[in-house]
């Protein structure tokens, strides 16, 4: 019972992620552009975050995001059931809040899907490299699963949804130019898969790099950390 518990949080978690933040960057500022969309989106995972991390926390950790789970399986936090059932609940979480923000957007909505972005004329202009998409994930993702880690490692550290939430805010105001910011395979599967359901499968085509990248970037991270912070362990 206490496991179904947290595979419920879990499942829940990642729906309101997916469907506030995704709904954010879709909806909400529709009419905002550059410098201030980038600031907007992030404010925007940023917030539901800490949301998130602070109503079930307590029951499942709040990792909302199967790179997270994967660094805490690596570093034994958590047994392969367990990593399992947080996995699927977490993508069965984030289809059906892309489910839910395409019902009450419409089929217009954009779901707020990742894909390689065209850079601004600032940055020279022109699509973005799979291999450039990829390393920015990479670098993403290990920076905040990194400090997930970090602030999640002793219990009575009750500061870890606010810092955990400005970082993911962090990782979008730069990430969103690149890659839309992905830094969690189940955010970026939920809305591809909608879309492609929608008979528009650009983004599932690209979902691989958000699967790839985003694993490997918390791969880095669980290596980093038992380099730098298990010296007491």
């Amino acid at each position: 019972m206490k496991s179904f518990k947290k595979y419920l949080a879990e499942f829940f978690g990642t729906l309101f992620l997916v469907f506030f933040a995704c709904g954010i960057a879709s909806v909400a500022c529709s009419g905002a552009e550059g410098a201030l969309l980038n600031f907007v989106i992030a404010v925007g995972f940023g917030l539901a975050l800490m949301a998130c991390i602070y109503t079930i926390g307590y029951r499942s950790g709040s990792h909302v995001n199967p790179a997270v789970s994967l660094a805490m399986l690596i570093d034994g936090r958590m047994g392969f059931g367990e990593f399992i059932g947080y996995v699927i609940s977490q993508f069965l979480g984030a289809i059906v809040g892309a489910a839910l923000l395409a019902a009450v957007a419409g089929e217009k909505c954009s779901l707020a899907t990742n894909a390689l972005q065209t850079l601004p004329a600032a940055l020279g202009g022109g699509q973005v490299s799979v291999a450039t998409g990829i390393i920015v994930e990479i670098i993403l993702t290990c920076v905040f699963v990194y400090t997930v880690m970090s602030t999640t490692s002793k219990a009575d550290f009750h500061g870890a949804g606010i810092v955990n939430g400005f970082v993911l805010a962090l990782v979008h105001i730069i990430g969103v130019s690149f890659t839309g910011t992905s830094v969690n395979p189940a955010r970026s599967f939920g809305p591809a898969l909608i879309k492609a359901l929608q008979n528009d499968s650009a983004a599932i085509g690209q979902y691989w790099i958000f699967l790839v990248a985003p694993l490997a970037g918390a791969v880095l991270a669980a290596i980093l950390y038992r380099i730098i912070n298990r010296e007491e362990a």
